[in-house]
């Protein structure tokens, strides 16, 4: 358990390091001499580096001892990000920024792919929602850290949470070394010693789950990718109503972390994908896809409901926050905002952990970690699409919409990318069956070239070796052994 809780930290941390500059990028552009766009290009660059340094991490962490490629990736996302914090011109920030990335890219395929072997099959929806909880969490705190630690030095936010990973490398030091296949049931008392090889990629896509998995990434990303412009939408309205810089700063980003905090609920996500999958094979992918698809219309209303700010101009951190925290209660138009904010993220934020736990469900352990790169490479580029198209929109849709309006037409527009997303998960409810039968087949051949019945040591879950035709059975708690 002690090496799960440091994961979901690191995890956190991680996207803390992504989620600091978005709320700071007229501030750093600013100190820097250069445009909000140059800072936003650096968030671009920075997504696509992590994204492609993954597969690269991934792929080398499926082939070798897993703990030193952990270890090196965090040490890198750390000095990438104490590096922005000390940056005296934009391109030693860019290359810093590069620096992190990379390291970030490798910490995030690599940890994956360790989680995945922590968690039995039956509470894997629950558990990859508390990590990729985490995850959101740690972009949210990113947000509000940005903007609190940031508003009037935007260099304290990236050297604090450098520090705090330092602190966590330390923690990752004393974890469980987990063996490939630990809680898999059919390599009960098994040595699995599997590693991928290169042979295995054509194999890896002729699983057509997983590139339906990985494809929806593309699209998914580009609505999730022009939300890190959140902050700038509440900043423009705080502006629009005549709060100075400072204060619009801050308030864009207390309210852009409070309106985000529906993401939590991807716990719910998570249980109904677990309860459904007891079911039905296609239980996670369903549940994921009534979630992007059902969200879009929350999302859209969310962007254009108007709202009334009333804090304190000028004043203090602490003062401004308990301004916009009674806002939720004084000001009806900024509660219903939250209201509707809360259900499109819980909506969305279903597709994470089944995401996460469907990758596990349909892959053996030694190419998790490099399916799990792979979609995240194609996550990284529409995330990093979406964020620069949705730059060029708000620049072009300024000419017929004043701001905060073009804000909030550009952000509606592009929540429409969850359509595509949402049959693609669709589609791979179609193939997860077929995909889980074969995988399960092809582990408990390894675990028959084998006579031991023990238990692996540390299994959470503790299921004893099943066979194919026993695939629903293990997936219920409930089920006789």
């Amino acid at each position: 358990m002690y090496s799960v809780v440091v994961f979901v930290i690191l995890a956190a941390l991680d996207n803390v390091a992504i989620g600091l500059v978005p709320p700071l990028y007229g501030s750093i552009g600013g100190d820097l001499g250069v445009s909000e766009g140059h800072i936003a290009l650096a968030t671009t660059i920075m997504f696509l580096v992590s994204a492609v340094a993954a597969i690269g991490f991934a792929y080398v962490g499926d082939r070798t001892d897993r703990k030193p490629v952990l270890i090196a990736g965090t040490v890198l996302w750390v000095a990438g990000t104490a590096g922005s914090g000390l940056a005296g011109s934009y391109g030693w920030f860019l290359v810093a920024q590069i620096v992190a990335a990379f390291g970030l890219g490798g910490v995030a395929s690599v940890s994956f792919a360790v989680v995945s072997d922590l968690i039995s099959p039956r509470r894997r929806g629950l558990v990859m929602s508390f990590w990729g909880l985490s995850q959101g969490v740690g972009t949210l705190a990113g947000t509000l850290v940005g903007g609190i630690l940031g508003h009037d030095d935007w260099r304290r936010p990236f050297l604090v949470t450098a520090a705090a990973g330092l602190i966590a490398t330390v923690a990752y030091l004393l974890t469980y070394d987990v063996p490939r296949g630990d809680s898999q049931p059919e390599l009960a008392g098994v040595e699995y010693d599997e590693r991928i090889r290169h042979e295995d990629i054509p194999v890896i896509l002729k699983r057509r789950t997983n590139v339906w998995l990985i494809l929806q990434g593309g699209t998914a990303q580009i609505a999730f990718g022009s939300l890190v412009w959140l902050p700038v939408l509440f900043r423009e309205r705080a502006l629009d109503q005549g709060y100075s810089v400072g204060t619009a700063v801050l308030v864009g980003s207390v309210f852009a972390t409070i309106f985000q905090l529906g993401a939590a609920l991807s716990i719910l996500g998570g249980l109904v994908g677990d309860r459904l999958q007891r079911r039905t094979p296609r239980g996670r992918a369903l549940v994921a896809a009534v979630g992007v698809l059902a969200a879009v219309p929350f999302y859209v209303v969310l962007f254009f409901v108007p709202m009334t700010i009333t804090v304190p101009d000028g004043a203090g951190t602490g003062e401004v926050i308990r301004g916009v925290l009674s806002n939720l209660v004084t000001e009806p138009t900024v509660g219903i905002c939250l209201v509707i904010a809360v259900f499109a993220l819980a909506l969305t934020s279903a597709n994470s952990p089944n995401w996460f736990a469907m990758i596990a469900d349909v892959n053996p352990p030694q190419h998790r970690g490099t399916v799990y790169s792979l979609g995240n490479l194609i996550n990284g580029a529409g995330r990093a699409g979406g964020n620069v198209l949705v730059a060029v929109a708000f620049g072009s849709l300024a000419a017929a919409f004043p701001p905060p309006l073009n804000y909030a037409v550009g952000l509606a527009a592009f929540q429409f990318f969850f359509i595509p997303t949402g049959i693609m998960y669709w589609l791979a409810s179609r193939t997860v069956a077929r995909d889980m039968e074969d995988t399960h087949a092809a582990l408990l051949a390894v675990a028959e070239k084998q006579d031991s019945e023990d238990g692996p040591d540390g299994d959470v879950g503790g299921d004893p070796a099943v066979g194919v035709e026993r695939l629903a059975a293990q997936q219920d708690p409930g089920a006789v052994r």
